[in-house]
């Protein structure tokens, strides 16, 4: 039996519920990003917000990247930790780098690490065939840091590197946003990186070093908290779990969703050349704002598994060229399992909490019940 395609209403709930991330965590940045979404490139003060799905492929592909300047991810890292990073390396060093990520995160590295994050679905979603509710914030927080402690190898508890990998991307996040940072901020981040860099501390012999160690959780750990609740709420407002239980859709169903909860929406970039994007000049040492959710046509395009947009399209939340991000197999992977191990119950949303605080928009806590139970509690 081919499952039905969701109504529209209900699909514009769903993105209505999801807009609510945005609006309630930062709700002047995501007014300014709406107001000028319409021009694929535009300069307001001094940063070029880029909007467009081609100009911002080419801002990642064509434009050679400043990868150490301050308010970037790379630049970030610098300040935090010593050493250089994944995300701020080039040439030999960068390649050397990516090429051991992407041995732990290709395709025999995330059938490695399958079983710590189905252990954790198993476990905590038992609850939802007993008729009881789950909070998918706290499931997604001991997935994610379960995750990172296995790929990393190391042996801090998984909830605690949850937990300082979601406070060292808090406290570093204005590094990456237009504006004054408060005082205190660089102290705060870096205090928190290194206690998270405390917790990942090799189990034996592990060459990696402690920044890479450090930027890899906080990248595993903030996406994931932000993507899989936001997911299965789409899932649930949308009517879209016969399609999650399909194992013929749900891959494209997975890519669908991340495309339009795009985990990190926005990706900070200075330019190291002068450049022209979509006829606006971009100077030497330019900010870049590259705005991921628009130019994968998130806030437009509703998720259609049968329909999906072009690959091309799905995949810019992750990026694009050599510094794509090596994680998104593991992503879809990780939505994948947790779609299949909700689907079964067909949940429904009872309480949902913007987290205000976070790097990324997501969810404080999103509360689930299986829609069997919820019928049954209602005709009692």
């Amino acid at each position: 039996m081919v499952p039905a395609a969701p109504a529209a209403s209900a699909l514009r709930a769903a993105r209505r519920r999801d807009r609510r991330v945005y609006t309630h965590s930062h709700p002047v940045l995501f007014a300014l990003l709406a107001a000028t979404r319409r021009r694929a490139v535009t300069r307001i003060g001094g940063a070029v917000l880029v909007h467009g799905t081609e100009p911002y492929r080419q801002a990642l592909t064509r434009i050679p990247l400043d990868r150490t300047a301050a308010g970037t991810t790379g630049g970030a890292a610098r300040e935090l930790s010593s050493g250089g990073t994944l995300f701020d390396q080039e040439g030999t060093g960068h390649r050397a780098t990516r090429r051991a990520v992407a041995d732990d995160l290709g395709a025999v590295g995330v059938e490695r690490l399958r079983p710590v994050w189905l252990d954790v679905l198993t476990r905590r979603l038992a609850p939802l065939a007993a008729g009881r509710d789950v909070d998918l914030v706290p499931l997604a927080r001991e997935l994610a840091g379960a995750t990172v402690r296995a790929l990393l190898r190391t042996t801090g508890d998984p909830e605690d590197i949850a937990a300082a990998a979601a406070e060292a991307a808090a406290a570093a996040v204005r590094d990456h946003l237009p504006g004054p940072r408060p005082p205190g901020t660089a102290r705060a981040a870096a205090a928190a990186t290194a206690r998270l860099e405390a917790l990942l501390a090799p189990a034996s012999g592990e060459a990696t070093e402690p920044a890479l160690r450090a930027m890899l959780a906080v990248a595993a750990v903030n996406t994931t908290v932000a993507a899989l609740p936001r997911a299965a709420a789409w899932c649930a407002d949308a009517g879209l779990w016969e399609q999650a239980a399909d194992d013929r859709l749900r891959p494209a169903l997975v890519a669908e969703l991340l495309r339009v909860t795009a985990p990190s929406p926005l990706l900070p970039r200075v330019a190291a050349a002068d450049a022209e994007l979509g006829g606006c000049p971009v100077r030497a040492g330019g900010r870049l704002i590259l705005v991921a959710r628009h130019a994968a046509r998130a806030h437009d395009r509703l998720p259609d598994a049968r329909h999906p947009a072009p690959l091309a399209v799905a995949q810019l939340v992750f990026g694009a060229g050599t510094h794509a991000c090596p994680g998104a197999r593991l992503a879809r992977a990780q939505l994948d399992d947790t779609l299949a191990a909700l689907a079964p119950h067909r949940p429904t949303v009872l309480r949902a909490r913007v987290d205000r605080g976070a790097a990324l928009p997501g969810w404080r806590s999103l509360t689930v019940r299986a829609a069997d139970a919820r019928r049954s509690s209602e005709n009692r």
